[in-house]
């Protein structure tokens, strides 16, 4: 039932509010109901709820995508706190840490933000920033202040990715640095690490990035990374070089001190050039593989080519000759000691000293390398016979007085023993020549055995039988000579008195001979004038003198 409304008419009133006259029948009155008006009450959580919807749309619109990073601890890593940064800008945060199923990593949570979702591709990087001391220099002194935190490396990929391996160290050089990176191929790895200097005429370039050893184990590849623009002076015909240490030379020039700078001599380093004699040829790309020659000396040599395998066999002692030891020919290196052996000769029963030598045909120069490279191995052996037969051998020379370092010297010996090549043995056998050293070792070995056979007793025997008579002689003079060349001095000495009184000024002879050269000199005086008359008047020895006759 409805309520009644109190100020409403009653049911036998007029519309119009007079009383009902009996008998009339009165009409219903129809009234609109109010509309329900909710209380101002249920504004301010209505507001809130839909500031907290904006708030969660908004937080949604800025998470981008979460990824795992796997580091091998989790060492200044705490989530909710540690942030995730590129270029020193956050782009997300770490939201929680856990083990691995087989304890031996952590893997990091990261919630990455809108703007960084380009980040989850497949070759970003990442890796903890903390402080780190190496030979290359110091780094991340920064988070000492702000804390240890995860820097991040851009991709470049298009194929998005959630898991990654982080890296134990920063790299060394950045997706976002411009030049170009080579692969370098070496024997060994010397004083390089990653982070070693790359020089161009002695200007840091760029640094090495990595290293690895190969896979047959008999070298190792490193790779260089050269900056812009310094990156347009790698060619496909550059060379590179050791630059680590000191480069000490000591030669007829004096002492020469090479090194590229003090971080060179630390931490060692690479250096690159072209051959003076050679232009730099086309841009090498990236990965363009080159090799990495111990020195700069042997960078700028001209390429070896195939070398020519060679025996040695030395009747002496090689002290002091080790692999690597130089084969040189009249002061230029063509090859080098490969192996040192021992071998048992039945024949002779003797011993051989056999050594093995690596001969470059392209250092003894154009015209005997290409002979060598167009002939068959057959005219090659008769080529070097020819040589042994023109004196061609093989000799131990010192090279250095301070240490006994031995190298091979290759020369013609006119002189030498006849010497034959065979031919079927593989590698050649060439013949060898003694040094001078054991030349003069037998030299004295025979001079030693001829001062044997002198009879030294029998001489001095015979010579103290001389002195003895030579004694018995002296005697004599004393008692017999000696008196009579006494008497025959003072005799002289009478003689040598009576000249000097006979020569004396005031002696008489003196005198006469004065009185003798005065009359000589007027004589002379008149002959003088006689002459210079006769000159003037010459008819006079016909006529006489006319002046008198007058």
């Amino acid at each position: 039932m409805t309520e009644k409304d109190p100020n409403s008419p009653g049911e036998n009133t007029k519309p119009d509010g007079s009383p009902p006259i009996d008998g009339d029948v009165s009409e219903p009155v129809v009234r609109p109901m109010r509309r329900w008006l909710p209380s101002l009450v249920w504004l301010i959580p209505i507001i809130a709820a839909l500031i907290g919807l904006s708030l969660v749309a908004q937080e949604i619109l800025k998470t981008g995508p979460t990824i795992s990073i796997t580091f091998g601890s989790a060492e200044g890593i705490e989530p909710g706190k540690t942030k995730v940064k590129y270029k020193n800008v956050d782009i997300g945060d770490v939201k929680g840490v856990t083990l691995s199923h087989d304890l031996s990593h952590v893997v990091v949570k990261v919630e990455l933000t809108k703007a960084a979702e380009g980040f989850a591709v497949t070759d970003t990087r990442f890796w903890v920033v903390r402080p780190r001391v190496a030979l290359s220099g110091v780094s991340g002194l920064n988070t000492l202040l702000s804390g240890t935190y995860i820097g991040a490396d851009a991709g470049k990929s298009h194929d998005e990715r959630q898991d990654f391996n982080g890296l134990e160290t920063p790299p060394a050089v950045t997706g976002d640095q411009k030049g170009h990176q080579y692969v370098l191929h070496t024997d060994n790895l010397g004083s390089l690490d990653i982070g070693s200097p790359v020089f161009f005429r002695r200007i840091q370039v760029g640094q090495v990035v990595a290293f690895n050893l190969d896979k047959d184990g008999n070298g190792v590849t490193l790779r260089v990374f050269v900056d812009a623009p310094y990156d347009h002076y790698v060619g496909v015909n550059t060379r590179f070089w050791h630059a680590s240490g000191v480069d000490l030379q000591i030669d007829s020039n004096g002492i020469k001190l090479n090194t590229q700078s003090l971080a060179a001599v630390l931490i060692g380093g690479i250096a690159f050039q072209t051959a003076p004699a050679e232009t730099l040829g086309a841009p090498a790309p990236d990965d363009y593989s080159f090799g990495l020659a111990t020195s700069r000396s042997d960078a700028m040599r001209v390429p070896d080519g195939q070398p020519v395998t060679i025996v040695f066999n030395f009747n002496q002692s090689l002290r002091g000759l080790s692999p690597g030891a130089s084969l040189d020919f009249r002061g230029v290196e063509v090859g080098e000691v490969q192996s040192i052996g021992l071998d048992y000769d039945e024949p002779t029963q003797r011993f051989k000293m056999p050594v093995t030598v690596l001969l470059y045909p392209n250092r003894l120069g154009a015209h005997f390398a290409a002979r060598i490279r167009d002939a068959s191995p057959t005219q090659n052996g008769a080529l070097l016979a020819s040589l042994v037969q023109h004196g061609l051998r093989a000799q131990l020379r010192t090279g250095n007085l301070l240490t006994g370092q031995l190298y091979i010297a290759l020369d013609y010996f006119p002189k030498a023993a006849p010497a034959k090549l065979d031919l079927n043995k593989l590698p050649i056998e060439l013949p060898t020549e003694a040094n001078t050293l054991d030349q003069l070792q037998n030299q004295v070995e025979d001079i030693a055995k001829k001062l044997d056979k002198v009879p030294f007793d029998q001489i001095g025997n015979n010579l103290n039988t001389a002195l003895k008579s030579a004694n018995s002689l002296f005697s004599q003079l004393d008692t017999q000579v000696a008196p009579e060349a006494k008497d025959t001095l003072e005799q002289a000495k009478k003689t040598f008195g009576a000249a000097q009184q006979a020569l004396s000024q005031d002696s008489p002879l003196q005198n006469n001979l004065q009185q003798a050269l005065e009359q000589l000199n007027r004589t002379l005086q008149s002959l003088n004038s006689l002459a210079d008359y006769l000159e003037r008047h010459p008819e006079s020895l016909l006529r006489g003198n006319q002046g008198d006759k007058q």
